[in-house]
Order: C-alpha cells, then sequence, then structure tokens
C-alpha cells in the first residue's frame, strides 16, 4: 500500500485522517516505515533527510542505539507501575542541577499537560485569576491558552478554537513578543493578573529570537509586580545547550515546563520551579495535578539516556550551530531571511528577519508552500508551515548538511 491508500483508509476513521493537524500535508502526507539515524524511509520507497526531527524530541536522531538499549533494558523491568520508582528522584536531581531556577519538579506526560498544570500553580500561589502570554506563543492545546492573535499592543483572550469558552480565555492577556513596555503598561493596570508565561525563543513561530536585554527586561518587569515569570521550554529545553534558554540567557524563572527532548522521543513533560511554588501542589499543597502515566519508567529511561549523552558530548553544541550557520550561508542574497539558534533554523520569506508574531504572519505562505515541495522532492523534508521551527540532530553528518544546503540553494 501508498501513502495515499493509508491516507484513505485513515480519513475515513480519525478526524482529517490525522491525530494531529499539523501532519495534515496536502494532497495527503507520507507515511513513514522506519527511521533511523537522520533518515526517514517512506512506505512509498522514499528515503528523506529529516528536518523535522518529530518537531524537536529527536536530538540524537532516530532510533539511537543508546536510547534503544535504555528502552530494552527498561522494558524488561516492566513499563508501567503506578508506584514511584526509583528513576524519578535520579533523573528528577539531573533535571534540577542543569537549571539553577529549578528547585523541584513534577513530571507529566506532555509539554501540553506540563504548560497547564504550571499555569494552575501560578494562579494557586498567586491568588490572582488571571495570565499573559506572547501573541503566536504556542503552550499546548489547553483551552486558557488557545487564544487568538489581536490587533493592539495588548489584548484580551478571544477563544482561537470552537469549544473553548469565552468565560475562560477572559482570563488571558497577550502581548507582543520583544515588546517591554507592552508587558509593563499591562501589568501596570492590572493588578489581577499573576503569571506571564512566555517561549524565550518561540519555536512554533520561528525561531524568533529575542532582541538584546528582551529578557531580561521580561525577569525585571515581572519581578517589579510580583507576577509569576514561567518560561516555556518545552522545545527550547536542552535544545540551545545544556539548561536551555535561561541558562544561555541568564535568566531564572519562576517556574520552568519541559518536554520534548527530556523524553529521548518517548511521552513526557515536566514543570518545576521555586520550592515555596512547588510545595502548593498535591499532596503537599491544594493545588492539584495528577496522571496515571507520569513519571512512567520507560520514558524517564530514555530521557536520562539521552542526557547523560549530551552531558558526556557537549561539544556537539558547538557542532549543531556551525551546521546551521553553514546552511544559511547557502541561503545568503535569496530573497528572504534565515533565522538560526543553533540547531533550530529557518527560511523566512519576509525580506528581514521577523520580531515578533505580527511580522511572521506577513511571510508569503504560498512562496513557501512551494519552496517545501520542491525540496521535499530533493529528499530533504522540513516541517510543512512556514511557522514551525526546523532542526538539526547529532547524526545528521557532513554529508547531510551538504545536501541540505544544495536543496536550499536550487529551491529558492
Amino acid at each position: 500500500m501508498k501513502s495515499s491508500d493509508y491516507f484513505e483508509q485513515a480519513r475515513m476513521l480519525m478526524p482529517g485522517g490525522v491525530s494531529s493537524p499539523v501532519r495534515a500535508i496536502k494532497p495527503h502526507p507520507f507515511y513513514t516505515k522506519s527511521a533511523q539515524g537522520s533518515r526517514i524511509a517512506t512506505v512509498d520507497g522514499e528515503e528523506l533527510i529529516d528536518c523535522c526531527m518529530a518537531y524537536g524530541p529527536l536530538i540524537l536522531g532516530h532510533a539511537h542505539p543508546l536510547i534503544k538499549e535504555a528502552i530494552a533494558t527498561q522494558l524488561g523491568k516492566g513499563w508501567l507501575y503506578g508506584t514511584p520508582c526509583p528513576l524519578e528522584p535520579e533523573y528528577a536531581g539531573m533535571v534540577i542541577r542543569d537549571h539553577p531556577g529549578m528547585e523541584m519538579l513534577r513530571f507529566v506526560s506532555s509539554g501540553s499537560e506540563a504548560t497547564m498544570a504550571a499555569i494552575r500553580v501560578a494562579r494557586g500561589f498567586s491568588g490572582r485569576p488571571d495570565i499573559v502570554k506572547v501573541e503566536g506563543g504556542f503552550h499546548g492545546a489547553h483551552d486558557g491558552v488557545l487564544v487568538k492573535a489581536g490587533s493592539g499592543a495588548t489584548t484580551l483572550g478571544i477563544p482561537d478554537s470552537a469549544g473553548v469558552l469565552a468565560d475562560v480565555v477572559a482570563h488571558t492577556w497577550q502581548v507582543p513578543y520583544n515588546d517591554p513596555d507592552a508587558l509593563e503598561r499591562l501589568l501596570f493596570r492590572h493588578p489581577e493578573i499573576g503569571a506571564f508565561i512566555i517561549e524565550p525563543v518561540p519555536g512554533n513561530i520561528g525561531p524568533v529570537l529575542p532582541e538584546k536585554g528582551y529578557l531580561q527586561e521580561v525577569r525585571r518587569i515581572t519581578r517589579a509586580h510580583d507576577v509569576l515569570l514561567i518560561f516555556d521550554e518545552v522545545i527550547t529545553g536542552y535544545r540551545i545547550g545544556i539548561g536551555g534558554a535561561q541558562e544561555y540567557y541568564n535568566v531564572r524563572s519562576d517556574l520552568t515546563t519541559l518536554g520534548k527532548i527530556i523524553g529521548g522521543g518517548l511521552p513526557i513533560g515536566a514543570f518545576g520551579g521555586r520550592r515555596d511554588i512547588m510545595e502548593r501542589i498535591a499532596p503537599a499543597g491544594p493545588v492539584y495535578q495528577a496522571g496515571t502515566f507520569s513519571g512512567n519508567p520507560l520514558s524517564l529511561a530514555a530521557g536520562m539516556a539521552t542526557i547523560q549523552w549530551l552531558h558526556a558530548h557537549r561539544g556537539i553544541y558547538r557542532e549543531l550551530d556551525s551546521a546551521g550557520k553553514r546552511i544559511g550561508e547557502a541561503v545568503t542574497g535569496k530573497g528572504g531571511s534565515f533565522v538560526q539558534h543553533g540547531s533550530m533554523f529557518k527560511f523566512f520569506f519576509r525580506t528581514a528577519p521577523p520580531r515578533n508574531y505580527r511580522e511572521v504572519k506577513e511571510c508569503d505562505t504560498g512562496r513557501f508552500s512551494s519552496f517545501w515541495s520542491a525540496m521535499l522532492k530533493k529528499g530533504i523534508f522540513l516541517p510543512p508551515s512556514q511557522f514551525e521551527t526546523n532542526f538539526l540532530s547529532a547524526v545528521h553528518n557532513e554529508a547531510d548538511v551538504e545536501r541540505i544546503s544544495d536543496a536550499y540553494r536550487s529551491c529558492l
């Protein structure tokens, strides 16, 4: 069977034929038969260099032997207990040591669950009902953050999905990225705001880079207004480097959410932060959070093996940054803008690099669609949206980077 055949079956059985909207490539998605290293093999007999990497988690590539071994070892011991296991405090201690602002954490099953819980505990700790997010920032598909982008300097929440109650997102404000003045004005006028959640480097619209001093100013403003700062590092955690964006930019948030890489390719999430905040969570405190699969031993084993590898090979971050820069050199003078942060990169069909969501939305998505299809024909799989970050992994070798660069030159 070909991908088109599988899709015909799937669209009769699953909404849109997919398990997540981003996979709904027209006229139909390709179906993956297997994946190894930097390559995906499709059921149609094609081999693609993968620059999507499952949207970020696979920093060691597909089916890395070390991760396979960790999963296999844990499989022999069981894969779900419903009780605590020794991996939990061992791995929690490792993650906490890598994040100086994090004194306690809790494991959950996804990045979305981590952000939802972090917002809940922020409200429970502060006693204030409202939160702020950045326009275009994605923090999972839960009700309180599915908010339409507005047209002013600050906007109050309007649902961005059917089924989301207006009463829920009425407690969610938005400000533009890279605009600390808008944040300060909003917090000055609305003392009912208790938390600001932000991707320090927005990945679902980018990457879009913080301007010099922006994150430091965000920290100063939130502290001055006694507003909790939540760094959503589901994408940037262990992707920008060990310690994530908060270590790279030397900014300490009150709460942090993690996911993707910390699971080594298996489902996971985590949220953590200051001890006095985290001790408000049940059973220690009144903020309820629970989950059957939280602290799943398979995810912990795969994630811990990944982070141990990164600790033992810290030079990989320099190598990934160098590879990203080489791709950037290939697109010089191609009529758009190339943005890169280590192993995260994107070509925007816009003259200047975007500073925020509104500028990202100015990109020529029609040209991007044609470019994406041309890259796929060249054997390069990029995330199929102008608004999603591309990723490199530790197993993208020199030949891969050269092929990616050549394809960019040709297709642009």
